[in-house]
């Protein structure tokens, strides 16, 4: 099958970019809401065969539209972001859409931040020195 990139706008990086491929098996999505463009290309690199469409946006304020627009069954939100941050992101996005599955994906190990990431609706707190266990998370049952 063939695939398909939509983007949004390919001058602004922290613009929304959509990409799929269509595939018969089960469809999953996954939002990647990073800052640093360098990170959401590692991020989904490392996911790729995992999910059929990406969607992919650098702040918080995006990540709340678009998730309201394309319903992910994932999102991987980093926390320290232009604007507005993932914490609050997460909690805006859990509280309009309780059923929203949110890891947040950081460099920050610190217990302070797990908590309030735990208080904000995320269900995964994974740090970026450790991706590879986002494949783990992205392929188990929930």
């Amino acid at each position: 099958m063939g695939s398909a990139t939509n983007v949004r706008s390919s001058q602004n990086p922290l613009s929304s970019q959509v990409i799929s491929r269509g595939v018969a098996a089960a469809f999953m999505t996954v939002m990647i809401v990073e800052g640093d463009r360098a990170m959401r290309h590692l991020i989904k690199k490392l996911i790729d065969d995992l999910a059929d469409a990406f969607y992919e946006c650098g702040n918080g304020e995006r990540a709340l539209a678009d998730y309201q627009e394309y319903r992910p069954d994932w999102v991987l939100m980093d926390i320290r972001m232009e604007g507005m941050d993932g914490l609050t992101a997460t909690r805006e996005i859990i509280a309009r859409f309780p059923e929203a599955k949110i890891a947040i994906v950081t460099s920050y190990n610190d217990q302070s931040l797990r908590e309030a990431a735990h208080r904000a609706g995320a269900c995964d707190y994974v740090l970026k020195d450790d991706l590879h266990i986002l494949r783990g998370m992205l392929s188990a049952p929930r």
